[in-house]
């Protein structure tokens, strides 16, 4: 057979022979012809199988969904009645004249495009996978990837791996997995790269990250899975955390335009419409003024509270929308006790530190804010923990060599792609999903 051509590419070959080689989607049986739709990484195309050609046909009797096939097939102009202009390649089709099977499909636990539970859903997931549905969320997944990897490198920006086993936890909480191998001491899978990344701003300035992180929460929800991907900035040199909220409105304009451009297809399918930007910057407000704000307008008394409650997060966005018109809100000035030890207090609100999180449509997306940068400061914070410096001694070795003011963010890519899409559950967002009662199948079966 001829060279291999890709799905996307066949308006180029109308009147041609050509090679194409992917998945049998659909087939239908009408008479004495047999309709299938074959896939590629490029897309869809339907294709005919012509009793005149009768060894095509033969195989065509035999194949199942999923099979794998490589056919030397003549494009063909639809009739003008035939074109169904609201589908990709709806004006071709192929006429298959051979048709070779390189892997036949199985028997299939149900339909590949099923209305089926989420639990059955992740039970088949190497097969689930494969649907329209879940294709379209990791497409999307995958133009965010390329969007925050495009605009960061445009920005001066260097990319960096982070380790995952670490010797203590950045964060200083206590919903971390152990690891038993070193010798006479416990490692622990890493809740976040942030020391790493403050060390490397000493190195680069400008770093980023993309990597798995770990959390040893007890708990199943909509919201919350063991690991998750981490999208992570620090940056050196910068005014106060302010510098990093523009950064990432920035960013957030940039993804806007990228999904418009390359994802039109897959927002069609969940009915997903774009964030709603602001004219200008995104809506901000202190923690303090955010729960006085809730107090008011429901009567709810929250204002001592130290941070914001899932029904708070909710209520905010909703708020943002209707009020700013924006699906986005920084919340700042988080209490120093609820912060990690790193985080830099404000000099003008004691008590309150210069850090953010980010609400989108209902959750909190990102943490970020101002880091210590003098290594008498942060000792001093650990110890204020309850931390030992001794313990994070490696780290606190760049502190000792002189590091500008710096910041950073730590976004979560699930969460973002699901509520990009309007998900319902975090766990649909995410490819392969960890938590408390899943590896791969659930642990009670």
């Amino acid at each position: 057979m001829n060279e291999r051509m890709l799905i996307a590419d066949l308006h180029d070959s109308v009147d041609a022979e050509i090679t194409v080689k992917g998945f049998i989607d659909v087939r239908r049986d009408h008479g004495k012809l047999i309709f299938l739709d074959i896939r590629d990484r490029s897309g869809f195309v339907q294709a005919v199988v012509l009793p005149n050609h009768a060894e095509a046909l033969a195989v065509a009797q035999t194949l199942k969904p999923e099979s794998s096939v490589s056919v030397k097939a003549k494009v063909n102009k639809r009739p003008e009645k035939m074109i169904n202009a609201e589908q990709f390649n709806g004006d071709i089709e192929l006429e298959l004249l051979e048709i070779e099977v390189l892997s036949l499909g199985g028997e299939l636990p149900f339909e590949k495009d099923a209305d089926i539970n989420l639990d059955t859903s992740l039970d088949n997931r190497p097969f689930t996978l494969r649907n329209t549905r879940n294709r379209a969320i990791f497409k999307v997944q995958h133009e965010i990837l390329q969007a925050y990897r495009s605009f960061l490198v445009g920005k001066g920006f260097t990319e960096f791996e982070a380790p995952k086993i670490v010797g203590d936890d950045a964060e200083g909480g206590g919903n971390i997995f152990r690891v038993e191998y070193f010798k006479d001491r416990w490692a622990y899978l890493a809740t976040s790269p942030q020391l790493y990344k403050q060390i490397l701003v000493g190195v680069f300035e400008r770093v980023f990250s993309i990597g798995n992180v770990f959390r040893a929460e007890l708990h199943s929800t909509s919201r919350h899975i063991n690991e998750y991907t981490s999208l992570d900035v620090e940056m050196g040199f910068i005014k106060d955390h302010t510098d990093i909220m523009r950064l990432e409105e920035e960013f957030m304009r940039h993804l806007y335009i990228a999904l418009e451009k390359n994802c039109k297809a897959e927002l069609a399918i969940f009915k997903a419409e774009l964030p709603m930007l602001p004219e200008g910057n995104f809506p901000s407000m202190k923690l303090k003024e955010a729960l006085t704000l809730i107090a008011k307008e429901t009567g709810e008394d929250c204002v001592n509270e130290p941070d914001l409650a899932p029904e708070h997060e909710r209520w905010l966005s909703k708020y943002a929308k209707e009020q700013f018109k924006s699906d986005y809100l920084f919340v700042t000035h988080y209490p120093v006790t609820k912060r990690p030890f790193y985080t830099y207090e404000d000099e003008n609100d004691k008590g309150y530190t210069k850090s953010f999180d980010l609400l989108f449509r209902g959750v909190e997306v990102t943490t970020g804010g101002q880091r210590i940068h003098t290594y008498d400061e942060l000792t001093e914070k650990m110890k204020a923990k309850n931390l030992v410096p001794e313990n994070f001694s490696f780290y606190l070795q760049t502190f000792k060599s002189g590091m500008p003011p710096h910041g950073g963010w730590g976004m979560g890519l699930e969460r973002l792609t699901q509520k990009i899409l309007g998900l319902e559950n975090v766990k649909e967002a995410t490819l392969f999903p960890r938590e408390i009662n899943r590896i791969d199948t659930l642990l009670s079966e």
